[in-house]
C-alpha cells in the first residue's frame, strides 16, 4: 500500500510559504491506518516497550494506537501548562523565541523501555526536549519513530543517539 497517497499538501498553510503535510486522509481510512501500525510494529527493536508517548498532538493519534497494539502504558507529552498534575518541563527553540513541552512527573519509572513517536521529524527541536525529558525520568529509549521526515531541515541531528524510523520521507 502507497501510504503516502494518503498525505495531502495544504499550500500556504499555517501561513504563506509553508506546505503542510496533512495526515487526516491517512486517518480517515481504516485500511492505510491499520497499514501505518504494522508497518511501524515490524520497524521496532525485538524489545518489550513499556510505554509509548505521543507528543502533542498528532503524535497522539498512532501513539495511542501503538500502545494499545504493544500492550504498553501511553504517556502524553503536551505544551505547557495543559498537563493537570506535576510536570518536569524542557525548552526548545521556536523560529522566533522558546516553547516548553511537559511530561508528568510519574509517567515513567526508572528503567522503563520507551518508545516515542510523533507525526513528524522537521527541524528536531520538539523531539530533542522529549528526549531530555525522558531521561530525566531516568526511561531507556527504544526508538523514536516518525510518520514521516522533512529531510531537508536537518532534524535527525538533533537525535543522533537514538534508534530512529521514519516511514515516509520528504
Amino acid at each position: 500500500m502507497n501510504i503516502e497517497q494518503y498525505v495531502r499538501d495544504i499550500k500556504d498553510f499555517p501561513k504563506e510559504g509553508i506546505i503542510f503535510k496533512d495526515i487526516t486522509p491517512l486517518l480517515n481510512n481504516a485500511k492505510a491506518r491499520k497499514e501505518v501500525l504494522k508497518k511501524f510494529i515490524e520497524n521496532l527493536p525485538d524489545v518489550k516497550i513499556d510505554k509509548v508517548i505521543g507528543v502533542e498532538s498528532r503524535g497522539f493519534f498512532f501513539g495511542i494506537l501503538l500502545a494499545e497494539a504493544l500492550g504498553a502504558g501511553f504517556v502524553p507529552v503536551r505544551k505547557k501548562g495543559k498537563l493537570p498534575f506535576e510536570t518536569l518541563s524542557a525548552s526548545y527553540d521556536l523560529e522566533y523565541g522558546t516553547d516548553a513541552l511537559e511530561i508528568h512527573t510519574d509517567a515513567i519509572a526508572k528503567g522503563e523501555n520507551v518508545l516515542i513517536h510523533d507525526d513528524v521529524l522537521a527541524t528536531g527541536g520538539t523531539i530533542k526536549a522529549v528526549t531530555e525529558l525522558v531521561e530525566k525520568l531516568g526511561g531507556k529509549i527504544v526508538q523514536v519513530n516518525f510518520l514521516m521526515e522533512l529531510e531537508f531541515l536537518n532534524g535527525k541531528d538533533q537525535i543522533k543517539a537514538y534508534d530512529k524510523y521514519f516511514m515516509l520521507q520528504y
